[in-house]
Formats: structure tokens, C-alpha cells, sequence
């Protein structure tokens, strides 16, 4: 039988993943599959055909080692998925710029390479919001991310200095939309659609992640979903393995929030026919 390694972390406790619900449907294709920590330096990657990245989601603590990490791999005789090359565009959200200038409608973005208080209390006016969004260029899990009014960007200026002293970041308006219906996630696994859930978060918050206690369930995408997952599959550098494009409703349209390509949540648990559709598009690619 073929090896495949789940790309992981040390301790995925307190999360909620669910990529073993792949292991059965991979081992009746041929495959074995297990769990790998990123982190650690003693795996002969050798022994594996295919290593697919999933579930690291502390990456972002150390990205130079995870990205020498991802070089062994590559270096190695097992084919990485998604590509090093995707992860090179996709790890800074950065990549976004891309695809607003591919005519995607992403969310309104400023970016930033350093803290300055005048030039975010600006952000305000520029937006014509109350609330804006601080959040790094590289993050997972809503690490780092702010969401505040004037008052609250002048009382915590310091900390936020601290944060972001030496992180790239980007101003967004905070969407209404995310609290008051939720965030949308399109799955697709080598290009083909799988299954789409609503993403709400918890009452009083703005996170939608189940880590901070967001609720999920599964819808029916509309067109106009669907025709803005598919342009930006359209915009991406190449043919990946699985993407989860987020979206928010804003001014009648969707905007899109991001393109994860590295170690999203593929929510198998939220749609039964979705492991199999991931295991065929997985022998399929490869």
C-alpha cells in the first residue's frame, strides 16, 4: 500500500479537526495514512508518497521553520500537497492584492509594513466605518486579531505597537455582515466543488472559528457564491489539491475574505458524502 502523511501538529488538542474521517475511504483506495508533526526533525519523508499539509496550525509561531520543514519534504521523493510554491503565495495574506487585481472583490484592505496610531485612526474615515480589523499578513486561527472602535484603538495603541512591531498587517472595515449572518466557506478538492457551510459566531463575538465558539451548519450556495469561488480558483498559480474560499456578504455582493490553501478546516463532519469526494479527488490528482 501507498504512504501518505497528514502534515499536523505536536497537540491538536483543543481544536476541533477531522481529517482521520479520510483514513477508511484512503485505505480502500490503496492508501495508508497517519498524522505528522511539522516539528518534528527526525522524519525520513522518504517513506511517504504524498505528504499533505492539514492540520498545522501553529505555523504561524515559527514560519521559517515551517517553511524549511516544507523544503525537506520537497527535497524529498514525496510530493507535497498543496505545493511549496502555493504556500510561498498563499502564507501572506498579501496574496489577496493578486486577486483584487485580477478584478476579484475582496474586502476593502490597507496595508501596512509598520505601526503608525495616525495613519490606522485614518482608517476610520478612509472606510467611513466605526469599527475597524487589525489583523497580521501571516496568521492562523484569528491569532492577533483586533477588532476595534476609535476609543479602543487609542487605549490599546500600545499593545497593538507591541504586537505589530515587527508583523506586517492590514486594516480592514469591520462587516456588519459577519454578526449579523454569518461567513460563508466553499470547499473544493482538485478543482471540483465539494460542499459549502455557514460559519456564525458566538454571541458578543466576531470569530467564527469553533475555537472561540462559533457555530456551523450547511447551506446551499447561491450563483453568485459559486461564480466568485470559481473566479478565484481561476486567479490561483496553479491546480491545488483542496481550497476553502471564505466570503462575506457586503453591499449586495460577496466579497472575499480569503483563499486557504495551506491548513484550512475542510469540515468533514458538516457533510457525509465530503470524505470520499476528497479521497477521489486525491487519487485523481495524483
Amino acid at each position: 500500500m501507498k504512504r501518505c502523511a497528514f502534515l499536523s501538529m505536536d497537540s491538536l488538542k483543543d481544536f476541533f479537526a477531522y481529517d482521520t474521517m479520510l483514513f477508511e475511504p484512503l485505505k480502500a483506495k490503496g492508501w495508508l495514512a497517519e498524522e505528522v508533526s511539522w516539528r518534528k526533525t527526525d522524519v525520513d519523508w522518504n517513506s511517504y508518497d504524498v505528504v499533505v499539509i492539514r492540520t498545522t496550525w501553529d505555523y504561524q509561531d515559527d514560519v521559517e521553520a515551517f517553511k524549511a520543514c516544507l523544503q525537506r519534504i520537497e527535497a524529498s521523493t514525496a510530493q507535497l500537497q498543496n505545493s511549496l510554491n502555493i504556500v510561498q503565495w498563499n502564507i501572506s495574506k498579501n496574496y489577496l492584492r493578486d486577486l483584487q487585481n485580477q478584478g476579484i472583490n475582496i474586502v476593502p484592505t490597507l496595508w501596512f509594513d509598520s505601526f503608525l496610531l495616525s495613519e490606522l485612526q485614518a482608517g476610520f474615515k478612509h472606510f467611513d466605518t466605526p469599527e475597524i480589523v487589525l489583523k497580521p499578513l501571516i496568521s492562523a486561527n484569528a491569532d492577533h486579531t483586533y477588532r476595534l472602535t476609535p476609543e479602543k484603538l487609542s487605549a490599546q495603541a500600545d499593545q497593538l505597537k507591541a504586537v505589530f512591531a515587527e508583523r506586517e498587517f492590514m486594516l480592514q472595515p469591520f462587516l456588519t455582515g459577519i454578526v449579523e449572518e454569518g461567513e460563508y466557506s466553499l470547499f473544493y478538492f482538485a478543482g471540483h466543488y465539494s460542499h459549502s457551510i455557514l460559519k456564525e459566531p458566538e454571541s458578543g463575538d466576531f470569530r467564527v472559528q469553533e475555537e472561540h465558539g462559533g457555530q456551523l451548519k450547511s447551506i446551499q450556495p447561491c450563483e453568485q457564491m459559486l461564480t466568485t469561488a470559481r473566479h478565484c480558483l481561476a486567479a490561483l498559480p496553479e491546480d491545488v489539491l483542496y481550497a476553502r474560499v471564505d466570503l462575506v456578504r457586503h453591499k449586495s455582493e460577496f466579497a472575499v475574505i480569503e483563499i486557504e490553501l495551506i491548513e484550512p478546516s475542510l469540515y468533514f463532519n458538516m457533510d457525509e458524502g465530503s470524505p470520499q469526494r476528497f479521497v477521489d479527488a486525491f487519487v485523481e490528482m495524483l
